[in-house]
């Protein structure tokens, strides 16, 4: 039996994934009537930097903006404006917003619609940063030298403008055809050199088919959202910065840091057996990093050995500090310290490690709601991302298993990113449904093959695959 390729699912209601976890869509009246009635809290000692020509990347459609940027070219390197939008300046440190915006730890993505972590008029009007809107921010200058490395780096409360709003496909386009926005025409050097950066740092970075859901009419598609070089060029400005404000934090002896162990000897020499079994050159002292880092994105071992690759980045979690230095500081994927700083309007950690670089480049002490609040953080943070995880994996469940349903017995072509090896299922990607699922059968590690789909019950959120066919 021939397959088809699958494109829209019909109608599908999320509502059941949201009551299955507690989502609440509706925020308590008296946290949206406060944050309706908020001023700046800072406006007097704002610095006016509205004549900085900032521009934000999102995905199309989005409304919480929480970054603006402007890069320029010097003749010793790079300056690096980065507006953060300021959502301390609108929340009263133990009032109604602030308890909710505690409870609910950060904003949750489903395919039709969020579950913000602020009231809309603030995270999508007041504190967003909108083009040709006045906002507040916390504005980073980061003084860079020809490697893109920093120098000098300062973050201080300021008005800002973006001018402009573009997503990361639009300036994909502009680069390929070399019209870029001058505010980032120095975006694609800068960018280069922060990944040259990373891998000299022994970051990891994994290429997966990032899975995605996405309206299509009157019903629902999955799609696999290719990353383009704009969307890794713009992630390290954020990484860039988020490693500024956990050097800044930990000169200071106070803050709260993103932290993950350094890979495993074992996950590491597991990876290497495989790539071995698979036949894919990695020769000795070539980092791991720099190996994924080359592989091809086109070839079915790579999809392979990056299904493996995550059991590198394990035990991944927040720490909290004021006075003693924590043991272990880095981020083994990022290959250095690093703190979530740039998305406070969707994560709630942001807020207050802002809070805390703001008052260490002003040498000022740490507002103390601030830091009572680091130790609850790390608890709030870590149960908030395990979360979203089960969110977005059970949003992807239920779609595969809608859009397929209509198609049990009908045969797809597979790739096998694992082999059964002891596990009961071998797990399979169907590129033309766009699905990666378990597959009963002892199909080889990497290879081709023809499925026939048994079960899909979307009641469940089960799908299986037999092989053969």
């Amino acid at each position: 039996m021939t397959h088809t390729r699958i494109v829209v699912a019909p109608a599908i209601d999320f509502g059941a994934v949201r009551t299955e976890f507690a989502l609440d869509d509706d925020y308590p009246l008296p946290a949206v009537a406060e944050s309706e009635a908020a001023a700046d809290r800072w406006s007097a000692a704002r610095v006016d930097r509205t004549d900085l020509p900032l521009v934000t990347i999102d995905p199309p459609g989005s409304m919480d903006l929480d970054q603006a940027l402007h890069l320029e070219r010097t003749v010793h390197g790079f300056v690096l404006h980065y507006a953060i939008a300021d959502v301390a300046a609108f929340v009263t440190p133990g009032g109604a917003l602030d308890r909710e915006s505690r409870r609910r730890g950060q904003t949750y993505y489903l395919p039709d619609g969020s579950v913000p972590l602020h009231p809309r008029s603030l995270s999508e009007d007041a504190a967003s940063l909108l083009p040709g809107r006045v906002r507040p921010a916390a504005l980073w200058r980061l003084v860079l030298d020809e490697t893109a490395e920093p120098v000098d780096v300062t973050v201080r409360r300021a008005l800002v403008r973006s001018v402009a709003r573009f997503d990361y496909a639009g300036v994909q386009a502009g680069v390929d055809a070399g019209v870029v926005h001058p505010s980032i025409a120095a975006l694609p050097e800068f960018g280069r050199l922060r990944e040259a950066a990373a891998r000299a740092r022994g970051a990891i970075e994994l290429r997966l088919p990032e899975q995605d859901v996405i309206a299509d009419g009157n019903g629902w598609r999955l799609t696999t959202q290719p990353r383009t070089e704009v969307d890794d060029w713009n992630s390290h400005v954020s990484l860039l910065t988020g490693m500024c404000a956990a050097q800044m934090m930990l000169d200071a002896r106070i803050g709260l840091l993103r932290t993950l162990p350094a890979a495993a000897r074992e996950a590491v020499a597991q990876l290497r057996r495989t790539a071995v079994a698979l036949g894919v050159p990695w020769p000795e002292g070539l980092p791991v990093g720099s190996f994924l880092a080359g592989l091809d994105v086109n070839v079915p071992a790579t999809l392979v050995l990056m299904s493996e690759a995550p059991a590198l980045l394990r035990g991944a979690s927040y720490v909290a500090f004021d006075g003693e230095l924590p043991e272990q500081p880095g981020h083994g994927a990022i290959g250095a310290p690093y703190a979530h700083v740039t998305a406070p309007l969707r994560r709630l950690a942001d807020r207050f490690v802002t809070e805390v670089c703001l008052a260490v480049c002003a040498g000022t002490d740490v507002p103390a709601p601030v830091r009572a609040a680091l130790p609850e953080l790390r608890e709030t943070m870590a149960g908030s991302d395990a979360l979203a995880g089960k969110v977005t994996r059970a949003c992807i469940a239920l779609t595969e298993a809608t859009v397929l349903a209509p198609h049990v017995g009908e045969s797809f072509d597979a790739t096998v990113l694992r082999a059964t090896n002891g596990r009961r299922d071998a797990e399979v990607f169907v590129p033309d449904a766009t699905v990666i699922a378990p597959c009963t059968g002892e199909p080889k590690e990497g290879s081709r093959i023809r499925i026939r789909l048994t079960h899909a019950d979307p009641q469940t959120r089960t799908v299986r695959f037999a092989y053969p066919a």
